[in-house]
């Protein structure tokens, strides 16, 4: 109960966070595309996201650096806890150093080369592209002092340093509509200088309450190999992962140019507004999953993956349908004017991150056990086929949204081969895991879509603010009830209800 505690309590300070950010999102994105136009919207989504294919090494390394510092924490090994936390950042140095580097030749030379830009906005693309670099290497050395954060599970500390996230965004938002520059450059500048200041108040904030996470040198041969073969394994699920997104925004800027570009950047803006909810959530229960494996707590761990796995997909559709239901609309309300296959986008790319909901917590499992080698080279395989699938489905269909469809295929076989690793070195029963968590989804997500074409048939969609809240209002309460009446067990529903009565 206690865990439990935490875990509600964690989610608490992570969605007053996320809320606060999505409401300011929501209302600078729109502002941002119309100020920038779409196609230098589409350039900085591009640019921004073909530095972010470097950083596979960078989130390797992060996984271990959170995996490890939450198995000392589990231990209440003070010691360990801190040769862990100095041999992560001197490592991450070391990657930072390295990317930088990689970035600084192959990488300039592919975005002077071979990105498909309009020729007169390459002064610019080139420093954002600087901007971009820059980023990822204050990014990179800060992932150690947020994984502390995360260990410690101190969520309140991300709640409160979002009220500076949102008046950054805001002054950025006035200094890019009043100031007479060129606003796709100005806006990479102050996104940059917000990003580096919010890591340093992160970094001031550890080293002031964990004494852990004062770096002094320290190698241990035999520790940083554990630390670097963790990684290694780690490290071709994250090419994998990669090549999967941002892979796919390079392709399409090959075939298409930067306006699918600015598409493909929004769809992910959406993706990224909705799977926040369920990420949050799993942020608060992910030290939980270690801090019990590394405490011998198997069954409560096994509890935890499938409770996560199940509540996390409920979320996840709660929150997706009426966006979904009410897409258009939305869209033109936020944003005026957005991209042919917007729409396509968005929808199937929500579809392939409600099946990769599931997989997270099984994930999380086959990290706290340490024995990912070959979970890794067989869903590294799975996930790395969407690249080059995606090539050969775009060249012979033309049809940009077939990058999607081979996601949510892959996603589905990954889902499977997930289930059957957690089974072999955690003893999660397939069966228990089917009858508990995707028969109950599969039933709740088919009664709540039959309904939703009953009520488009009865009432159709939103035109106004008015019948937007009312439809979504309506989704919402009725797919509360389904999955209440038919997704959750009498254990789980007197939890929920205590829970909200002691709140």
């Amino acid at each position: 109960m206690s865990s439990t505690k935490n875990i509600a309590k964690n989610s608490l300070f992570l969605y007053s966070r996320m809320l606060l950010n999505m409401l300011v999102g929501l209302f600078t994105a729109g502002i941002v595309l119309n100020t920038l136009g779409i196609t230098d919207y589409g350039i900085y989504n591009i640019v921004g996201g073909f530095v972010t294919m470097f950083s596979f090494l960078n989130s390797s390394m992060s996984s271990a650096t959170q995996r490890f510092l939450s198995f000392d924490l589990g231990k209440n090994d003070r010691e360990q806890l801190r040769k862990t936390f100095s041999t992560t950042v001197t490592i991450h140095f070391g990657i930072a150093f390295i990317i930088v580097l990689a970035l600084e030749t192959f990488g300039l030379w592919y975005i002077n080369s071979k990105l498909n830009v309009p020729q007169e906005r390459m002064s610019a693309v080139n420093i954002i592209f600087q901007f971009s670099v820059l980023s990822s290497f204050f990014s990179i050395i800060q992932v150690p002092y947020n994984a502390m954060i995360t260990a410690h599970e101190k969520f309140n500390v991300y709640a409160y340093i979002s009220f500076l996230e949102i008046a950054l965004k805001l002054v950025i938002l006035f200094l890019i509509t009043h100031i007479d520059y060129d606003k796709l450059v100005l806006y990479s500048f102050l996104i940059f200088i917000s990003s580096f200041i919010i890591r340093m108040i992160y970094r001031i904030y550890c080293r002031s309450n964990f004494p852990e996470s004062r770096y002094s040198f320290y190698f241990d041969k035999a520790y940083f190999k554990t630390l670097l073969s963790f990684t290694g394994w780690n490290l071709f699920g994250n090419i994998a992962g990669i090549a999967r997104g941002q892979g796919n925004n390079l392709l399409l800027n090959i075939f298409f140019g930067t306006v699918m570009n600015a598409a493909y950047g929004i769809a992910m803006q959406i993706q990224n507004l909705v799977t926040v909810f369920v990420s949050n959530f799993q942020t608060a229960v992910n030290p939980q999953i270690v801090k019990t494996y590394s405490n011998n707590e198997h069954e409560k761990t096994l509890f935890l993956i499938k409770e996560s796995a199940k509540l996390s997909y409920f979320l996840m559709l709660i929150i997706s349908l009426p966006i979904l239901y009410n897409l258009n609309f939305i869209l033109t309300l936020w944003l005026k004017e957005f991209p042919t296959y917007t729409l396509d986008f968005i929808y199937l790319s929500i579809v392939g991150v409600l099946i990769d909901t599931i997989s997270n917590p099984l994930m999380m499992g086959a990290r706290a056990t340490g024995r990912i080698k070959y979970y890794q080279i067989v869903i590294g395989s799975l996930i790395f086929l969407c690249f080059p699938l995606s090539y050969f489905g775009l060249r012979f269909t033309k049809d940009p949204t077939i990058v999607f469809v081979i996601i949510i295929g892959i996603n589905i076989l990954s889902l499977g081969f997930r289930l059957y690793f957690l089974q072999k070195i955690m003893k999660l029963s397939a069966v228990s895991f089917l009858k508990d968590v995707l028969i109950k989804i599969s039933l709740c997500t088919s009664v709540i879509l039959i309904f939703q074409y009953l009520l488009y048939k009865e009432l159709g969609v939103a035109d106004s603010i008015i019948s937007l809240l009312y439809l979504s209002g309506i989704i919402t309460i009725v797919s509360i009830a389904v999955i209440y009446i038919l997704g959750l067990s009498a254990k789980e529903i007197k939890f929920i209800k205590s829970l909200i009565l002691k709140k």
